[in-house]
């Protein structure tokens, strides 16, 4: 161990979390002067020093570690501290507000599907559980009957998807659950066996050990319904610790107990191993085995795994065996490794043996031993033509990686189990939570794990670590960040940035903001950090209008009036984004934006189309006032003037609505005649057409339909020899025919100019008309036309048609 404890491990409170994890050490925890208060120290698994201070607040009951590392301490009080790795507090909870009367007695911290959890016995003698700290439900369990203080021992077990409390009460065995507390008993422990004073339950919670007070150890299934062995240890004081110690899958599992000099391990057998201890130690439970820790040294202990059984024991014959003993006669050039391989080969084990030298290294610590067998391993799959190396390869990498973060200056003591268990993504995360950056990224790169798996999540996390240094300016960061990280995939600098925010570092943020390609990314940030100008201008550069209307939104709701205005003249693009909001959604703010702009062609614009929302006329001639003064003020006459028509038009259609009901109100120039014509009211439709100078074409077409809608044909030929019609009479007989009226038709047809007559001919079905029309023209288009029209029975006019195309081509 690389600390240098003066007392050892002796009147301290210790915690080391499982997997190689770290361990928290708090010395005299009982001590209770404000001059010299108690040291919590973390350290790595080989001791390497990782923070330490001295403890403010109350009486440490317990420490424990989360799955994710931080650090648990429960108070007497029932509060529960938490802390990160390196001693930064994070937050805290309480376990109860009846707790802080009766004061917590004994706590633990323990892990279950469902997270990590905390359980507590307080001195009225009742039990509290928080199954998930990160979601805290507190669960008062029954009471136990005849319970005084605390039991004599308790586990927390995780059953059937329930955590519930095993305990001792003298003789007496209780489990207690939501709901009830049931007395149980351990199938086949003796009845001189005694009261249960301590117990374990193993690490996948499947097994429990029970010690009485007359040294019996008793040992079996969680469940409670069968027994494993009963051993008499020859021991009556209480261990001061006992562990579980089991491989996965193993059919051997057994229990380590400690005492101050010794270390003893019982097994299925009736039999035990003793070792003796000359320093205060702490046991830690594993996956595979029990971590011992010492002020000196740490130790493994663990089950040897069935291949290296194999492999290394006397005299053994084992395919595995043979293999390296053939590999080590081969470095030496002795014929024996040649009938070593026979032998193999001849009994076809050949495979399972090189899969033996393979899986043995595996569980190897020591270097030489593994590269010992990698290299058996190697030589005998030489001589196989199928064998697959997938799982030679991997497993160099992998014990490539173990030895890696073995190494006392990262200190994550893990075997290969546990390894697996964990998955390479946990072993990732824990090396870049202690900021072993470098090392994480070489794994990742070696290992060839996906950058947005491997690298770029590293290099995200040492980004927001790095942003976090106080001794270095704004510019040194942000230039480290950025040749660091570059156009990594997957990290964002946004996220680096709001890290920066976070630890009060604006400028550094928006330096930060800078490097994000992503403006829909940049934007919300800047708002965030009242940078409303930047944000505005970045959302304006990224030609997102989404994204600005988003930008102009928040500064409505966050500045004045005058300065929001203000702040949108200096961006053109969002202010011209604004007004179209406004024409939909604001129309009265339009109108303000118009005024400050003095922009009086879109306020007169806005007067006018605000007009026609108005159902009251005096209103909607107010506002075309309005209109008519603004766009004086534009110079726009003729807007004006239209204004101003309008204004007369609608003074017009009220009066004339009022003398005749007409219900004219609101309708065009052009409409008005029409309705005045239909209703007959030919002298107003006259002062219309004259007062608004309307044009003499538009007038005759509008009279034309209106008396040939009206079948007022009399009407109708006054109206067309009044004077001489503007639009020709070839119209009066289109219109005719349109209503169906050959008759009348056929009166205008002789009035049509000589170029149209054919045309007119033609639609009132008079062919020979039509033709003599065209010979006298000498029109072949015309003729052509004509021609087309006519039928067999047309024979006569048809040869004068043609008779007549003939001659004119001629000439």
């Amino acid at each position: 161990m690389s600390w240098n404890l003066r007392d050892g491990l002796r009147d301290s409170l210790v915690a080391a979390a499982p997997y190689g994890g770290p361990i928290a050490l708090l010395r005299e925890p009982h001590r209770r002067s404000p001059s010299s208060r108690p040291q919590l120290e973390i350290y790595s698994a080989s001791g390497v020093a990782i923070a330490s201070f001295p403890w403010k607040s109350g009486p440490v009951v317990q420490l424990g570690w989360t799955v994710s590392d931080e650090l648990l301490c429960v108070q007497e009080d029932g509060s529960v501290l938490i802390y990160d790795l390196f001693g930064s507090f994070k937050r805290h909870f309480s376990m109860g507000q009846e707790v802080v009367q009766s004061q917590v007695l004994e706590a633990k911290v323990f892990h279950s599907p469902y997270g990590t959890g905390v359980a507590i016995v307080t001195g009225s003698s009742r039990f509290t559980l928080a199954t998930n700290i990160d979601e805290l439900k507190l669960r008062r369990l029954p009471e136990v009957p005849g319970l005084q203080g605390k039991p004599s021992c308790w586990v927390v077990l995780t059953q059937d998807r329930q955590t519930k409390v095993l305990l001792s009460n003298g003789p007496e065995l209780f489990i207690l659950d939501n709901t009830s507390c049931t007395a149980v008993c351990p199938p086949g422990l003796s009845p001189q066996a005694g009261n249960i004073v301590h117990m374990s339950v193993s690490f996948s919670y499947k097994y429990l050990a029970l010690f009485t007070d007359t040294g019996h150890l008793w040992t079996g299934s969680s469940h409670l319904q069968e027994k494993l062995s009963e051993v008499d240890t020859k021991k009556t004081t209480t261990p001061k610790q006992m562990i579980w110690c089991r491989r996965p899958k193993s059919q051997q599992p057994s229990v380590v107990l400690m005492w101050d000099r010794l270390l003893l391990v019982a097994g299925v057998c009736s039999d035990t191993v003793q070792f003796p201890v000359e320093d205060p130690c702490v046991l830690v439970g594993e996956l595979d085995g029990v971590r011992i820790v010492s002020s000196t040294n740490q130790e493994l202990l663990q089950e040897v795994p069935l291949v290296c059984q194999d492999i290394f024991k006397i005299a053994s014959m084992a395919p595995g065996a043979l293999l390296l003993e053939a590999h080590r006669e081969y470095e030496k050039s002795s014929q024996k490794a040649d009938e070593y391989l026979r032998e193999i080969k001849e009994q076809s084990m050949l495979g399972e043996a090189v899969r033996q030298c393979v899986e043995a290294a595996g569980h190897e610590y020591d270097t030489n031993t593994q590269k010992s067998l990698l290299r058996a391993a190697s030589f005998g799959k030489c001589f196989l033509t199928d064998f697959s190396p997938d799982q030679f390869v991997t497993t160099c990498r992998e014990l490539r990686v173990l030895n890696a973060v073995r190494e006392s200056s990262v200190g994550l003591p893990l075997t290969h189990t546990q390894f697996k268990q964990m998955t390479l993504q946990v072993l990732i995360d824990r090396l870049v939570y202690r900021q072993f950056y470098p090392l994480a990224i070489e794994i990742c790169r070696y290992l060839k794990i996906p950058d947005y798996q491997g690298v770029s999540r590293v290099l995200k996390h040492w980004a927001s670590c790095k942003v976090q240094q106080k001794d270095l300016s704004d510019e040194a960061i942000a230039r480290a960040v950025c040749v660091k990280v570059g156009d990594s995939p997957g990290v964002s600098y946004s996220h680096i940035a709001a890290k920066a925010y976070e630890c009060g570092r604006t400028e550094l943020a928006i330096k930060l903001l800078d490097f994000e390609a992503r403006s829909g990314e940049q934007v919300p940030l800047l708002l965030k950090m009242k940078r409303s100008q930047l944000a505005l201008s970045k959302a304006v550069e990224s030609g997102d209008t989404d994204l600005v209307y988003t930008v102009v939104s928040y500064l409505k709701n966050e500045m004045n009036r005058g300065d929001f205005f203000m702040t949108l003249r200096n961006q053109p693009v969002a202010l011209s984004l604004y007004r179209q909001f406004c024409k939909l959604q604001e129309q009265d703010t339009l109108k303000d934006l118009y005024n400050q702009d003095d922009d009086h062609q879109e306020l007169a614009n806005y007067y006018v189309t605000a007009s026609y929302r108005e159902k009251r006329l005096e209103s909607r001639l107010s506002l075309l006032q309005s209109a008519v003064d603004e766009y004086n003020k534009a110079k726009n006459e003729f807007a004006a003037k239209a204004t101003e028509d309008e204004m007369r038009l609608l003074r017009f259609q009220r009066k004339l609505d009022d003398e005749k009901g007409a219900g004219l109100l609101g309708l065009s120039l052009q409409a008005t005649i029409e309705a005045l014509l239909a209703l007959g009211l030919h002298k107003q439709a006259e002062q219309l057409y004259r007062d608004f100078k309307v044009p003499d074409k538009r007038y005759w077409w509008l009279k034309l339909k209106s008396l040939a809608e009206k079948e007022e044909w009399e009407e109708l030929e006054k109206f067309s020899k009044s004077k001489k019609s503007p639009i020709g009479y070839l119209a009066f007989v289109e219109v005719c025919i349109k209503c169906n009226n050959k008759y009348e038709a056929k009166k205008y047809v002789s009035k049509v100019a000589p170029e149209q007559k054919v045309k007119a001919h033609l639609a009132v079905s008079d062919l020979e008309g039509a033709a003599d029309a065209a010979i006298e023209r000498r029109n072949e288009s015309e003729m052509a036309a004509v021609l087309s029209r006519c039928s067999a029975s047309d024979r006569l006019l048809i040869d004068r048609l043609n008779r007549a195309r003939t001659t004119a081509t001629k000439k």
